[in-house]
């Protein structure tokens, strides 16, 4: 359902700046992606012993495949964060779960740094959702965090997701989320999410 970005997409996150979207350039990008999934802050990634070919090999089949795509997330025009969006009832979490007409699965990670900006993480978030539901045939995004990352719970809450529960994975326990476009819509006018 998901097609390959051509180009970029900015999207505005207030105090942080715009942030925009381009295809990841599995040779080009390697050695970048690479210092960020194998950094220990990106332990969730399940990506901390891989050498470097073992990433750009990663990122090559990502790109070969049809329904799984990768994005570099550039914020004031340098790259800050990664970004996949994929299709669930083919990738990640087939016979999972019961998958709907426009679930968009989708991982984010944000490079990581000695001097953080506060709040740059959920305005990524905010970003990456707001790019997913640009695409009018999206009407779900999907998520299978590790269920010991309790960190990105909170931060999934903040932009809509509500836990659905847990599934297991040959690579973790995960615990599945779902976030509508309403409920997207509601988080970021600051109420509840709708239930």
């Amino acid at each position: 359902m998901s097609t390959p970005v051509s180009g970029t997409h900015s999207a505005d996150a207030p105090a942080i700046g715009p942030f925009a979207f381009r295809p990841l350039d599995a040779t080009a990008d390697a050695e970048l992606v690479h210092a960020w999934v194998t950094h220990p802050k990106s332990a969730f990634w399940l990506m901390q012993d891989a050498r470097l070919q073992d990433v750009e090999r990663e990122y090559m089949a990502i790109a070969a495949h049809p329904h799984h795509h990768a994005l570099i997330g550039l914020h004031q025009g340098e790259p800050a964060f990664l970004m996949e969006h994929y299709d669930p009832s083919r990738v990640e979490l087939v016979g999972l779960y019961e998958p709907r007409p426009g679930d968009v699965g989708m991982h984010f990670l944000v490079a990581p740094t000695d001097t953080p900006v506060h709040g740059f993480t959920r305005a990524v978030i905010t970003a990456v959702m707001e790019h997913l539901f640009t695409d009018p045939a999206t009407e779900r995004v999907v998520v299978e965090p590790d269920v010991r990352n309790t960190a990105v719970h909170a931060l999934n809450a903040t932009v809509g997701f509500e836990a659905a529960g847990r599934v297991a994975k040959p690579e973790k326990d995960a615990l599945l989320s779902f976030c509508t476009r309403e409920q997207f819509r509601t988080a970021r006018a600051g109420e509840a999410p709708a239930r």
